[in-house]
C-alpha cells in the first residue's frame, strides 16, 4: 500500500483528519515520554508507534484505511493509520495487522490509542457518520497471507471514544487523544491477527501496542524462580517450584513455591531454600563462612566465631576443630568450647567401721569447663608387700553406686577384716575418654579393723512447724492450705508441696542445717488464691541427739505468719478478682480499635506478635479482600504444630489498607469462645504481613452445607444452630454487633462445630455484585439484615437476631439463596409489607416459629440470644419440641411466597405456573410424564420432582415450596366451598 505524508494540499476533508493525527502524536509524545522503558511485567509483541518503516497492513477496500507518515515533537517518522468516509452511507473499511506470534502467552493485551472527530461538527453527515469501531482477532497457527474474509474473525469489542474533537479543538491545537484497552484469551493457537471494522466513523489510528504479561524472574528466600507467563484467567495463579541457589538447600518438608498472579506480579512465596552448613546468607546468595568462624547446621542463621579453644583454617567451615590438649564430646554440639579432663579430687578423708569405709572428698579445683563432672572409685586389695594389689571383686558392695557418682561421699562394705585395701577417686567428665593424657586421682590406703583419720557424721531428723491466721475476706470458703518449700541454694529449685486442713502444718524431713524457702496460699471454690510473700527458716543441727523444742519452732513461726497475714490478705483479693474474670467472661467488654488514636496499639494489645520462622505456609485456598488466604503450619517454641489458616496483605499496601487489614485481628483478638474462630497471632514486623487464625477444615458454612445436602439429621443441624446461636450470646454479652451474620461467614470444623468469623470491615460479597444495598453508611448485605438496620442503619443485638434467623433458613435449605432470585428492592418491599420466608422443605414447625420470632418487625419483641439458646437446648433435649412451635413470640407472620405466584389457582396451565416460578425449562419434562393439568401438579410428591430427570437440588425445592403453597391454597378453597 502506498504511504502518504502529512500535506496541506490533500483535501479538506482528509487535511482535517490528517492534521488530527500529527497534533495527536505530538500531544502523546509531549504527555509521556517518547522512548520511555516498557512496564516491566510486558512483553511486547507489537508496537507500531515504535516502528518507523512502512507497517504494510492489509487495508480492504483499498479506499478506506490509509497509512500515513508523520513526525513527532522530536522529528521521529511515526506510521499511523486513518480513514474518514463519513459522506457515503453503508461504510465497510476493514484494516488487519500482520500476523503475530504469541509464543507461550494464553492472555493477551490490546492497547489502542486513537483520536475521532465529533459527528456535529461534520455538516451535512447525519445519518451516515458514526463515533466507534470495532476491534477483531483470528487465531492462526501460521500466516494466511494477503486475503481477509470476515466471517473468519471473531469480535473483541466495539470501541467508542471517550472525547472526541471538534474543528476549533483543532485551531486551538487541542486534541483528544483516547486510549482503550481489551483483552483476548485464552488463546491455543501458534498466532494471530487484529483487524479493524470502521463502519462510517472518522478515526486516525495513533498507536497499536499488542503484549502479553509475565513474571520476571526472581530470586526470593534464596530461591531462583524463572520467568514465568500469567495464567489464561484473569483470577488464575500460576505455581512455580523455585531453584536453591548455589550452596543453598531446601527447607525440610517446605520446598520452595511461588504464585504469578494474572498482573504478572509474584505472591505468596512459600517454603524457602536456607544456607547449606558452612555457608551464611548475604542477600541473595550464600557466602562461605571465613577463617576463624563456622555453621554447623543448615538452620544457623549466621555464622559464628570458633568457640574456646578451637580453631579453623579453612573458608566453608561446618565445625571448628579443637587446640592440642582440649576435646570435644560425640555428644557437644560444634557450637560448645572445647574442654578438657579435669583435675583430680580435693581433700579426700575417710572413716573406718569395722568392715565398712567411708569417703568424702571436695571437688576438684579445676572441673575442665564442664559441668557433668561425676566420680567413680577404683578399689583395690593389696598383701603387705608393696605394689601387690589386685581388684577387689564382686563381693564388695558400693553405696549409692561404684561410678557415676555426683555426690562427693561414698560407702564401700563387706571388706575383710585386717586387710589392706587403696581407694582411687577419680574425676571423670564427658572428655575424659578422650584423653591421652594421666589420669589424675585422690588415693587413700586404709586397713580395716584399725584406727584412722575419722570423719563423722551423725543422722537427725529437722522438723518445722508452721501456723498462720485465716485471712479476714477469702474469695469464698477456704478449704485447704498449700505450703510450698524448697532449699535456697539449690540450683534447679525443686519444690515439694505439703496440704492442710487447718491453718498449721509439719514439715519433716528436712536437712540439718539447710536454709529452706517457704510460701503458701489457700484454695476455695474459686481456685488457688496467690502465694504469699517468701519466708526463709534455717534448720539447726542436732547436737545432743535431741530433738529440740517444737513449741519454740511455733512460736517463731507464728510471729513470722503474723506477718506475712497482711501480704496473704492482699493476695486473696487479688486472686478473688483473677477468679471472677475468668469465672464471668461476660463481664468483659469489647473495645473498638476505631477508639485507638494509634490503630497499631490496638493490634498489639489484642493480638499476639508471632515470629515469621514459626509459620509453614503450605498452600494458597482462596484470595481474600487485601491479599490470598493460604493453609500451613504454625509451630510456637514448646507446643504442638497446629494447623492454621493465614489470611496475608498483598505486596504494596497502603497505610490505610494495612490498617483496615489488622483491624480484624484487633478484634478477634479480644474474643475467647469455643463458637468464635480463635486467633493465634499476627506478623507486622515482616513481610507479608499476616493474619493467623485456627483452621476450619470444612470451610464456610453455606458451601459445606450444599456439598453434603440432605446427609445430615434435624438434631444435627439444630446442634449446628446452637453452636452459633452460643456464639452470637458470647458475643452479644460483650457489646459486639456482628453486622454482617451469614451462613458464608460461619465456619465448620473437621468436628461439625461450627464458629463465628469474619469480624472485618463491611464489604461486597464477592459471587454476588447484587446482594448488598448502597446507603448513604456503606454497603449491606439486604438479604440478611433487618429492616431498621436497612432503613435507619441502626445496628444492634436485635439486628444481628433477624440475621441469626436466616441463617437458620440457610441451614435448614442446605445452603439455599435467602428470598432465591427477587431483587434486593423486591426483598425490601416484601418485608416491610409482613411477608417473611415459608419453612424449608422437612422443616421442623418449632424451628420455623423461632425463625419467625427473630423476624418481628419491632426489634423489642425479638428473642435474646440467650433466650434461642435456651429454645435449642430444649429442643436437643426433647426432639418431640420440633414438632410445636416453641418460639417467644406469637403474633402471626405471614410467610412470604414467591412475589412472582401471588395465587396458585390463577395460573391456567402448568407451563403458566412453571414460567411464573423461572422453572419454565422443565415444561417438556412435566409435559412428558403426563402432568397437563394444576390438580395433577398439587398431589407430586418429591420423589415425583426427581423423576422427571430435574437434578439440582434448589429446583427440587424450589418447585416443591410453590407445590407445598398450592396445596394449602386449595384446601382453603375446599374448606369455603368454593369449586377449583
Amino acid at each position: 500500500m502506498a504511504s502518504r505524508s502529512l500535506s496541506p494540499s490533500l483535501t479538506p476533508c482528509l487535511w482535517i483528519t490528517v492534521s488530527v493525527v500529527c497534533v495527536c502524536l505530538q500531544l502523546l509524545c509531549g504527555h509521556v515520554a517518547c522512548g520511555d522503558a516498557q512496564n516491566a511485567r510486558e512483553v511486547i509483541l507489537l508496537d507500531s508507534k515504535a516502528q518507523q518503516t512502512d507497517l504494510e497492513w492489509i487495508s480492504y477496500p483499498p479506499n478506506g484505511w490509509e497509512e500515513i507518515s508523520g513526525l513527532d515533537e522530536n522529528y521521529t517518522p511515526i506510521r499511523t493509520y486513518q480513514v474518514c468516509q463519513v459522506m457515503e452511507p453503508n461504510q465497510n473499511n476493514w484494516l488487519r495487522t500482520n500476523w503475530i506470534e504469541k509464543g507461550d502467552a494464553q492472555r493477551i493485551f490490546v492497547e489502542l490509542k486513537f483520536t475521532l472527530r465529533d459527528c456535529n461538527s461534520l455538516p451535512g453527515v447525519v445519518g451516515t457518520c458514526k463515533e466507534t469501531f470495532n476491534l477483531y482477532y483470528q487465531e492462526t497457527d501460521s500466516e494466511v497471507g494477503r486475503s481477509l474474509r470476515e466471517n473468519q474473525y471473531v469480535k473483541i469489542d466495539t470501541i467508542a471514544a471517550d472525547e472526541s474533537f471538534t474543528q476549533g479543538d483543532l485551531g486551538e491545537r487541542k486534541m483528544k487523544l483516547n486510549t482503550e484497552e481489551r483483552i483476548i484469551g485464552p488463546l491455543s493457537r501458534r498466532g494471530f491477527y487484529l483487524a479493524f471494522q470502521d463502519v462510517g466513523a472518522c478515526i486516525a489510528l495513533v498507536s497499536v501496542k499488542v503484549y502479553y504479561k509475565k513474571c520476571w524472574s526472581i530470586i526470593e528466600n534464596l530461591a531462583t524462580f524463572p520467568d514465568t507467563v500469567t495464567g489464561s484467567e484473569f483470577s488464575s495463579l500460576v505455581e512455580v517450584e523455585g531453584v536453591c541457589v548455589s550452596d543453598a538447600e531446601e527447607e525440610a518438608d517446605n520446598s520452595p513455591k511461588m504464585h504469578c498472579s494474572a498482573q504478572g506480579e509474584w505472591l505468596v512465596p512459600i517454603g524457602k531454600c536456607i544456607c547449606k552448613a558452612g555457608f551464611h546468607q548475604k542477600g541473595d546468595s550464600c557466602e562461605p563462612c571465613g577463617r576463624g568462624f563456622y555453621k554447623s547446621s543448615s538452620q544457623d542463621l549466621q555464622c559464628s566465631r570458633c568457640p574456646a579453644h578451637s580453631f579453623n583454617d579453612l573458608e566453608g567451615s561446618w565445625r571448628c576443630d579443637c587446640e592440642d590438649g582440649y576435646y570435644r564430646a560425640f555428644s557437644d554440639p560444634p557450637s560448645v568450647a572445647c574442654t578438657r579432663p579435669p583435675s583430680a579430687p580435693q581433700n579426700l578423708v575417710y572413716n573406718i567401721n569395722q568392715t565398712s569405709v567411708s569417703l568424702e572428698w571436695n571437688p576438684p579445683a579445676d572441673t575442665g569447663g564442664r559441668n557433668d563432672v561425676t566420680y567413680r572409685v577404683i578399689c583395690r586389695r593389696c598383701t603387705w608387700e608393696p605394689e601387690e594389689c589386685v581388684p577387689c571383686g564382686p563381693n564388695v558392695g558400693f553405696s549409692p553406686a561404684q561410678s557415676g557418682l555426683v555426690d562427693t561421699f561414698v560407702t564401700m562394705m563387706d571388706l575383710l577384716a585386717h586387710a589392706n585395701y587403696t581407694f582411687e577417686v577419680e574425676a571423670v567428665n564427658g572428655v575424659s575418654d578422650l584423653s591421652r593424657t594421666q589420669r589424675l586421682f585422690a588415693a587413700v590406703s586404709i586397713a580395716t579393723g584399725q584406727a584412722g583419720k575419722s570423719f563423722s557424721s551423725v543422722e537427725s531428723q529437722s522438723i518445722i512447724q508452721l501456723s498462720w491466721q485465716e485471712p479476714q475476706q477469702p474469695n469464698g470458703v477456704i478449704t485447704e492450705y498449700e505450703i510450698k518449700y524448697y532449699e535456697k541454694d539449690q540450683k534447679d529449685r525443686v519444690y515439694s508441696t505439703v496440704r492442710s486442713k487447718s491453718t498449721s502444718a509439719t514439715v519433716n524431713n528436712l536437712k540439718p542445717s539447710t536454709a529452706y524457702v517457704f510460701q503458701i496460699r489457700a484454695f476455695t471454690e474459686a481456685g488457688y488464691g496467690t502465694y504469699c510473700p517468701r519466708l526463709e527458716i534455717t534448720t539447726k543441727e542436732e547436737a545432743t541427739g535431741r530433738m529440740q523444742n517444737p513449741v519454740i519452732i511455733i512460736a517463731v513461726v507464728a510471729v513470722a505468719g503474723t506477718i506475712i497475714l497482711v501480704f496473704m490478705v492482699f493476695g486473696f483479693i487479688i486472686g478473688r478478682r483473677y477468679a471472677l474474670a475468668v469465672k464471668f467472661p461476660g463481664t468483659k467488654t469489647y473495645i473498638d480499635p476505631e477508639t485507638y488514636e494509634d490503630p497499631n496499639r490496638a493490634v498489639h494489645q489484642f493480638a499476639k506478635e508471632l515470629d515469621a520462622s514459626c509459620i509453614k505456609i503450605e498452600r494458597v485456598i482462596g484470595a481474600g479482600e487485601f491479599g490470598e488466604v493460604c493453609s500451613g503450619r504454625l509451630k510456637l517454641p514448646g507446643k504442638r504444630e497446629v494447623s492454621v489458616a493465614i489470611k496475608t496483605l498483598k505486596v504494596g499496601y497502603t497505610e490505610k489498607q494495612r490498617r483496615d487489614f489488622l483491624c480484624e485481628a484487633s478484634i478477634m483478638g479480644q474474643f475467647d469462645h469455643p463458637n468464635v474462630v480463635h486467633l493465634e497471632g499476627v506478623v507486622t514486623r515482616g513481610k507479608p504481613v499476616m493474619i493467623v487464625i485456627e483452621y476450619m477444615e470444612n470451610g464456610s458454612l453455606d458451601s459445606f452445607l450444599r456439598k453434603h445436602d440432605g446427609q445430615f439429621t434435624v438434631i444435627q443441624l439444630v446442634g449446628m444452630l446452637r453452636g452459633i446461636a452460643a456464639g452470637m450470646r458470647y458475643l452479644s454479652d460483650m457489646g459486639y454487633v456482628h453486622r454482617d451474620l451469614a451462613a458464608r461467614n460461619i465456619l465448620v470444623n473437621s468436628n461439625l462445630v461450627c464458629k463465628v468469623s469474619d469480624f472485618g470491615l463491611s464489604r461486597v460479597i464477592d459471587d454476588d455484585p447484587e446482594a448488598v444495598y448502597t446507603t448513604t453508611g456503606g454497603k449491606i448485605p439486604v438479604r440478611w439484615t433487618a429492616p431498621e438496620a436497612i432503613q435507619f442503619r441502626k445496628f444492634t443485638s436485635a439486628s444481628d437476631v433477624w440475621s441469626y434467623g436466616i441463617v437458620m433458613w440457610e441451614v435448614m435449605s442446605y445452603g439455599e439463596r435467602p428470598y432465591w432470585d427477587m431483587s434486593n428492592q423486591d426483598v425490601i418491599k416484601a418485608i416491610e409489607e409482613g411477608y417473611r420466608l415459608p419453612a424449608p422443605m422437612d422443616c421442623p414447625p418449632g424451628l420455623h416459629q423461632l425463625m419467625l420470632d427473630c423476624w418481628q418487625k419491632d426489634r423489642a419483641e425479638r428473642p435474646k440470644f440467650d433466650q434461642i439458646v435456651g429454645i435449642l437446648d430444649k429442643m436437643i433435649r426433647n426432639p418431640n419440641t420440633l414438632k410445636t412451635p416453641v418460639g417467644t413470640c406469637t403474633r402471626p407472620i405471614s410467610p412470604l411466597l414467591d412475589q412472582s405466584t401471588p395465587d396458585f389457582t390463577t395460573f391456567r396451565s402448568v407451563g403458566e405456573w412453571l414460567e411464573a416460578i423461572k422453572m419454565e425449562r422443565y415444561r417438556d419434562n412435566f409435559t412428558a410424564a403426563g402432568y397437563g393439568s394444576l390438580e395433577s401438579v398439587a398431589r407430586m410428591s418429591i420423589e415425583d420432582v426427581m423423576s422427571l430427570g430435574i437434578s439440582l437440588v434448589g429446583h427440587q425445592k424450589k418447585i416443591m415450596s410453590s407445590i407445598q403453597t398450592a396445596r394449602a391454597q386449595m384446601l382453603h378453597l375446599h374448606g369455603t366451598g368454593i369449586q377449583v
